[in-house]
């Protein structure tokens, strides 16, 4: 299965476009999650206002659906001026970017998803825009050429990436104000599922089946949303719209998502590991050849969640599943991979992109 195929990825599907504009907050009271981030950036934004300035440049990082687009949309709300939404590989040239910052208002956010995957050359021309808040626009060809540098309107670009370590350090190190977002908790979750509902119109949301969803999301707004859209239907169908923890469990499976929120996907790679490795050490190239997926979503979608739960271990060898894993899954652990476990304790990278 395509990793953006899966209910299980926080990473944007299609079907998320519609459902994710009428259900994001507008204003940082609304936000849900996130505390420490919020607090220090009202004050940020209140100081900024007071000064009647443009914010500092902001870079938030961390795994995708947490809310990085939302809270760059918030953060234009409070200031009160407006966004503009790109991505770094929609840029290609720096005359794309050159174009854009041009035609900002005084004091607009410019908002750049994936800011990571900007190629070298429209950094160039981004670093002076962010410092002095103008761009250099080369005339003429050969021994001719000259440098014009032309001003842009003062305004605040709001960075987003999953993969915090690819960003240059001359781009990093020009942003004031980096956070990193966390994973939610099922009670953070439970209240952002439970606004969900309310806004989807779900005829009765009971407070155990929006936890339910929301213990089995894997920490991310965007899966729990996903999920409850799942779930409505079937409590529509089944149970005259009454979403239970038992209409939310009974979906759920129904979709091959088990209590801890694993999907068949997840159960597959592991399987594949006891199975035919004896639960590891396998090579990252290898498991992604007997499984048939990409090696790097293997590492940057599948992975990181069941380092997480404790499931996988990565070594110097290669994967290790756990004896946890082993009982989650049912199956007798060798003692080959028993005493693998138990000396590889040392060696584990929980290091996550």
């Amino acid at each position: 299965m395509a990793a953006d195929e899966r209910l299980m990825t926080g990473s944007f599907r299609e079907e998320d476009a519609n459902l994710e504009n009428s259900l994001r907050p507008h204003t940082l009271r609304e936000y849900v999650g996130q505390a420490e981030v919020k607090d220090s950036l009202s004050i940020y934004i209140q100081a900024a206002l007071n000064r009647h300035e443009p914010l500092d440049h902001i870079l938030l990082y961390g795994p995708p659906g947490l809310g990085k687009t939302t809270l760059a949309t918030i953060v234009a709300a409070e200031m009160g001026q407006n966004i503009r939404v790109t991505s770094g590989p929609a840029i290609e040239r720096p005359g794309d970017l050159a174009s854009m910052l041009a035609n900002l208002n005084e004091g607009d956010v410019l908002f750049i998803d994936e800011i990571h995957r900007l190629s070298r050359s429209v950094e160039e021309v981004l670093y002076p825009a962010m410092e002095d808040f103008a761009i250099d626009i080369m005339i003429g060809k050969g021994p001719t050429a000259r440098s014009l540098r032309v001003s842009v309107p003062r305004f605040t670009l709001i960075g987003a990436t999953t993969r915090f370590g690819m960003l240059s350090a001359p781009l990093r190190d020009r942003f004031g104000i980096i956070y990193r977002l966390e994973l939610y908790t099922p009670d953070e979750l439970a209240t952002i599922v439970t606004r969900s509902a309310g806004l989807l119109k779900v005829k009765q949301a009971e407070p155990d089946g929006m936890l339910e969803i929301a213990r089995r999301s894997r920490g991310t707004p965007r899966i729990a949303n996903r999920m409850l859209r799942r779930a409505r239907d079937y409590a529509d169908v089944k149970n005259g719209g009454v979403l239970s923890a038992r209409m939310a469990d009974e979906a759920l499976r129904m979709n091959n998502v088990d209590e801890l929120g694993l999907d068949k996907t997840d159960r597959t790679m592991l399987a594949c590991m006891m199975d035919k490795f004896g639960g590891g050490p396998v090579g990252l190239d290898t498991l992604a050849a007997t499984t048939g997926e990409d090696a790097a979503t293997i590492e940057c979608v599948y992975e990181p969640y069941l380092m997480q739960l404790g499931f996988l271990m990565r070594t110097p060898r290669g994967r290790v599943c756990t004896p946890a894993a082993w009982a989650y899954m049912k199956r007798t652990m060798p003692a080959a991979a028993l005493a693998q476990a138990g000396g590889a304790d040392g060696q584990i990278s929980m290091e996550l992109e």
